[in-house]
């Protein structure tokens, strides 16, 4: 696969930095997470016991993040722990972390720290709000930068109030451009021999996904606000009621209108005013409740049989059971079967690159606490049966 090449020791709890690693081991990297004693990673716990979201004593956060990675247990905060970290970190590509800004100095494993053990070695930390300026040391959650980043304010309408974004869009964009990040140091060491530090703020990535409508404030100093699921310029843009779900209708531009209306066929909407763009949203308000009161009365597999023949964007507003049993969904192998320790499986997320050159994805079990410590040492900076007892009888590993 694309990244076997590649060893990553994941120091990353919760979501942000989990995410960013699993992509990467998804693309083959040897992905190492190297546990504290006493419980391991955060997510370990969460859902345990729950009856629903819970398989062989892991979580669905645990088991989804976890997938295809090994397992250490060492006590960063003991000197031989950290003798033993940095024995790895020689034999490394990659650490990954999302601490609070200032863990890494604390505990000596910053960049600084870590290139002079390894030049080639290149670090990543998700946070919040990044490495510099006046807001580094704040903690932050999913919700507070989805918040600060303006997200919320442009989600949802002004008679809701702001929104957030239904999947925690905070946490994974951190953990998307952090794997991005990773890929862009490793494709410059190529060229320079030289590892270095990728800096990802979470609030950061939530500015960069504005993208567009971001430089449309910047040019207009306009404010823009929420408006629920339609479009500022397109129209019809919505979701609309059917008689047994809802359906989006994406008209963009003034031929899929007419398309449209041959679909719809209501005399009503052929006025001369609708036939361009500026007419259309002159009326938006009106061109919408024709639209809802039509649509509502055909179900949604009608519409979109109609509508798809007519070459016109549009989509079921899908559950989560219709997302995941879309047959596009399956074919493109977006639910996989995890293989369980307990000899069952659990279904999941796919991975959604798809490269030409690579083999087909195969998944692994996510690990036990510490259940590759000895054959990660043994490999890596090849610590022999005794070395291994003495670390782990003096506590620097479980």
């Amino acid at each position: 696969m694309a990244l076997e090449h590649i060893t990553v020791l994941d120091l990353t709890h919760m979501l942000s930095g989990p995410y960013g690693t699993m992509l990467l081991a998804d693309l083959g990297a040897r992905t190492i997470k190297v546990e504290p004693p006493g419980g391991g990673e955060g997510t370990r716990r969460l859902l345990e016991h729950d009856p629903h979201y819970s398989r062989d004593g892991m979580g669905a956060y645990y088991l989804t993040l976890n997938r295809n990675k090994h397992s250490v247990c060492i006590d960063l905060k003991s000197p031989a722990g950290l003798a033993v970290f940095k024995d790895l970190v020689r034999c490394a590509d990659v650490v990954f972390d999302n601490f609070s800004v200032g863990v890494t100095q604390r505990l000596g494993i910053d960049h600084a720290a870590l290139s002079a053990v390894n030049p080639r070695i290149i670090t990543c930390s998700v946070t919040g709000f990044g490495s510099t300026g006046p807001d580094m040391q704040r903690p932050a959650f999913d919700q507070v930068v989805q918040a600060m980043g303006g997200g919320m304010s442009i989600t949802g309408t002004p008679e809701t109030g702001p929104t957030r974004s239904g999947i925690p869009i905070g946490d994974l964009g951190g953990g998307l451009f952090g794997a991005m990040g990773v890929l862009a140091a490793l494709a410059e060491r190529e060229r320079t021999g030289q590892g270095q530090h990728v800096d990802v703020s979470m609030l950061d990535t939530q500015i960069s996904l504005l993208n567009y409508m971001a430089t449309m404030h910047l040019m207009s100093g306009i404010v823009p606000e929420g408006i629920g699921n339609s479009h500022f310029v397109h129209v019809p843009y919505n979701s609309y009621p059917t008689a047994d779900g809802h359906i989006i209708v994406a008209c963009i531009g003034d031929a899929f209108w007419k398309r449209f209306l041959d679909c719809i066929d209501l005399p009503v909407l052929r006025k001369p005013e609708y036939d361009l763009q500026p007419g259309r949203y002159a009326a938006k308000a009106e061109i919408d409740a024709i639209v809802s009161a039509e649509l509502r009365k055909r179900p949604t597999a009608e519409w979109l049989e109609k509508l798809s023949a007519a070459r016109i964007p549009c989509g079921p507003v899908n559950n989560f059971r219709q997302a995941l049993n879309d047959t596009q969904v399956r074919a493109r192998d977006m639910v996989v079967e995890v293989p369980l320790k307990s000899g069952g499986s659990v279904q999941m997320p796919g991975n959604p690159i798809k490269l030409s050159a690579a083999k087909q994805c195969q998944y692994s079990s996510p690990p036990e606490l510490g259940e590759h410590t000895d054959s990660v040492l043994g490999a890596l900076p090849g610590y022999d049966d005794e070395r291994l007892a003495a670390l782990r009888s003096a506590g620097a590993i479980v």
